[in-house]
């Protein structure tokens, strides 16, 4: 099997704390993507084999994402049964929400302080190509992004352990909305940001603060704890990668 896997035009947004590049890294930036995109359903069988083929490396590359994954929570590794995609309890679903929030709490009292106006134009870029996305119908896309604006608030925040834990919190709450969202697909989350933004910007820690749990209130409020366009196909869910692979160099 090929181990010669080329960097793909996809380089990973959000891993600017690892070494982007290197096999494993491209490897686990897909997977994290197609999680964060919902295109890959709770339950899914990550088969080490299957993606191997998919991705052109050895099983023990595959093997090195996949560990990454599981640290994050959002991939489960059974001894001797290989790797699936998480799929959260409903009791889970709710501590991962409760945390979530004190996570936001903390993350935008921060950003009010520290967060410069270079990066408030990268969030505001970043909600810009969200709308977009939403737009033309790439609801996949849209959500990465919608995701990735919490990421980079984050960043802007200054603290990098929250940086850490809030990359895992958000791939983790994306596996709960493809797995317990309702039927209302509606999406607003652009606006909400946007609003979150000037309120960043006004330095006004209240009202950022208010904006942020009304926003997480709105993401809770579209589920049911009490299916989609998530598919269990690796094959399906990574066939622009294959498709990309045929084409003549």
């Amino acid at each position: 099997m090929n181990d010669q896997l080329q960097p793909l035009k996809k380089q990973p947004r959000a891993s600017k704390g690892t070494r982007s590049g290197t096999q494993d890294d491209i490897v686990y930036v897909h997977i994290f993507d197609a999680i964060l995109e919902q295109r890959l359903a709770p339950g899914t069988k990550l088969s080490e084999e299957a993606l191997g083929e998919i991705f052109g490396v050895s099983r023990t590359i595959i093997r090195r994402a996949l560990s990454r994954l599981a640290h994050e929570g959002v991939v489960l590794l059974r001894p001797n049964r290989g790797a699936v995609v998480a799929s959260p309890s409903v009791e889970e679903a709710r501590q991962t929400f409760y945390a979530r929030r004190l996570v936001e709490r903390a993350i935008t009292e921060l950003a009010v302080k520290h967060a410069s106006a270079e990066q408030l134009n990268e969030l505001r870029q970043m909600v810009k190509e969200e709308r977009d996305s939403f737009a033309r119908g790439d609801r996949g896309a849209g959500i990465r992004l919608s995701g990735e604006f919490h990421l980079k608030l984050a960043e802007a925040a200054g603290n990098a352990p929250l940086v850490s834990f809030q990359r895992s919190l958000v791939s983790q709450t994306s596996l709960i909305i493809a797995q317990y969202e309702n039927g209302n697909r509606s999406h607003c989350s652009y606006d909400e940001h946007n609003e979150l933004i000037d309120a960043v910007e006004a330095r006004d820690v209240d009202k950022a603060v208010e904006l942020m749990m009304h926003h997480m209130d709105h993401i809770d409020s579209k589920l049911n704890l009490d299916e989609d366009g998530a598919s269990d196909d690796l094959h399906a869910v990574f066939s622009h990668l294959l498709q990309a692979k045929k084409k003549p160099a």
